[in-house]
């Protein structure tokens, strides 16, 4: 139930016609897993922390450096060599104290990935690699648990919404990998697209369309241009082809 603190804490997005009480609600029923605490991590952890999200738990097993420091918002100079896991989960819950949040110290694999996903109702994709992510993907499938894809470089970025069985998985989306190489990007991009996967999350728990799901949001920065692209699942996709 929510308290008189709730109320007037999320009082803002309680006013909006379609959210409303109910909304708020299921959101502090809610558990979401961000999966990396680097630079979408920290938007996409903000703005759920900030929300009402009940429960998050922030999976990294990286440390803060100081090249992280331009985008990643939830670490701090006097995090660096700290566990970011740890460091984000502190940052997070000083933005709200009223809800529960989990750091964990433990790099994604095929052998854990589904019991790090557990009980979540959303788990948002904040990693850096496509290696891990296409882990993630599968793990969600299996799990039956939307994943809230991002990813950015340079000036732009992507987001996408994957709905296990019903739309494209990363894997239909994105069947081979990018080059792996050191990625630069400016942090407002990241901060960007953090935001709206946040925004997605908050709409799907909520129980809002979801306007990413099936489609993929392409951002340019340096001309502020967006493009959506319908997707199609892939029949012969090796993550989800089986998948109903």
């Amino acid at each position: 139930m929510l308290t008189g603190r709730d109320m007037k804490r999320y009082s803002r997005q309680i006013a909006i016609p379609d959210f409303g009480a109910e909304g708020q609600e299921k959101l502090k029923k809610s558990k979401v897993v961000i999966a990396g605490a680097g630079g979408l991590g920290s938007a996409a952890g903000t703005y759920l922390a900030t929300a009402g999200i009940g429960h998050i738990v922030i999976i990294d097993d990286d440390t803060v450096e100081l090249s992280n420091l331009n985008r990643q918002t939830l670490h701090r100079d006097n995090d660096i060599y700290k566990c970011k896991a740890a460091s984000a989960k502190e940052e997070l819950s000083m933005i709200n104290p009223d809800i529960e949040v989990k750091g964990i110290r433990e790099k994604i694999t095929e052998e854990n990935a589904v019991k790090l996903l557990r009980g979540a109702d959303a788990v948002v994709d904040c990693l850096d690699n496509f290696h891990t992510r296409y882990i993630l993907n599968d793990g969600s499938i299996t799990s039956g648990i939307p994943l809230f894809h991002g990813a950015c470089r340079e000036m732009g970025g992507q987001a996408s919404v994957i709905i296990p069985g019903r739309t494209a998985c990363l894997k239909c989306i994105f069947p081979n990998p990018p080059p792996t190489k050191r990625i630069p990007i400016l942090g407002a991009v990241a901060g960007t697209i953090g935001t709206i996967q946040a925004t997605e999350v908050v709409k799907f728990i909520a129980g809002m369309k979801t306007t990413l799901a099936g489609k993929l949001l392409l951002y340019d920065a340096r001309f502020l241009a967006y493009e959506l692209i319908e997707l199609e699942r892939n029949a012969q996709c090796p993550s989800c082809g089986g998948i109903e």
